[in-house]
């Protein structure tokens, strides 16, 4: 097995979760399965980036991160997430909710409609 490599100092369970259950949020990045992910070649996209999603429970890895189980609704993917690779969308400004509403096009409804 290779060594897993631990790309950040920081404890980060020293501190309360970012996100909380059931809260709304959004991928940072494009998630690829490295094999965790039943039913799915490895490197198959899981997630892309801009997806909306809830945090659906909170678990831990290394006795230093969060991981965060998000369902992806336009998916139906249930991922395991870093904060680092999540923005939320409840805690967010009225303007800068519609800004991104303004970018996200199609899925400007459902960021509105979800909340």
């Amino acid at each position: 097995m290779a060594d897993i490599a631990r790309d950040d100092d920081v404890i980060e369970i020293a501190y309360p979760p970012r996100f909380e259950m059931g809260e709304r949020v959004v991928s940072r990045s494009v998630v690829r399965n490295d094999g965790t992910y039943n039913g799915k070649d490895i490197g198959e996209v899981l997630v892309h980036k801009g997806e909306i999603g809830f945090v659906r429970s909170i678990g831990t890895f290394l006795q230093q991160f969060y991981i965060y189980a998000v369902e992806f609704a336009d998916s139906g993917h249930r991922v395991g997430m870093r904060a680092k690779e999540l923005c939320t969308l409840d805690h967010l400004p009225e303007d800068v909710l519609a800004q991104l509403a303004e970018r996200l096009g199609e899925q400007a409804t459902r960021l509105t409609t979800l909340r």
